[in-house]
């Protein structure tokens, strides 16, 4: 049940499309907050609330030295969703094969050669 939980706030962080870009940036390779920030036309307090979202789901970690915080990929958060994910695709690729035999079995029973 926590797995579920924390896939809840991984999917509820992904869903928006400033913090997908911070992620999408952070799998290049770790980023200060200043950095993190320069694409995006808001300021720095609203940016933060992403970044501490991001930081509550698990999805980074941010540390500090000196005046510079830095953001990272928090890897196997993101591999946890990727597995459930999988998981997903693999049942769902399942059925859409077992379906495509029945059509074509049925096409076959109704249209023999």
């Amino acid at each position: 049940m926590a797995q579920y939980n924390q896939l809840d706030h991984v999917f509820q962080a992904l869903a928006d499309p400033t913090r997908r870009a911070v992620i999408g940036r952070l799998g290049q390779g770790p980023a200060s907050i200043s950095d993190l920030a320069k694409p995006f036309a808001m300021a720095l307090p609203s940016f933060m609330k992403h970044i501490h979202y991001l930081e509550d789901s698990g999805l980074i970690r941010t540390s500090k030295e000196g005046r510079v915080r830095t953001c990272i990929l928090e890897k196997k958060t993101l591999a946890t969703a990727e597995s459930w994910l999988a998981r997903q695709r693999a049942l769902w690729e399942g059925r859409t094969d077992r379906l495509e035999h029945f059509v074509i079995a049925e096409q076959n029973r109704k249209n023999p050669k």
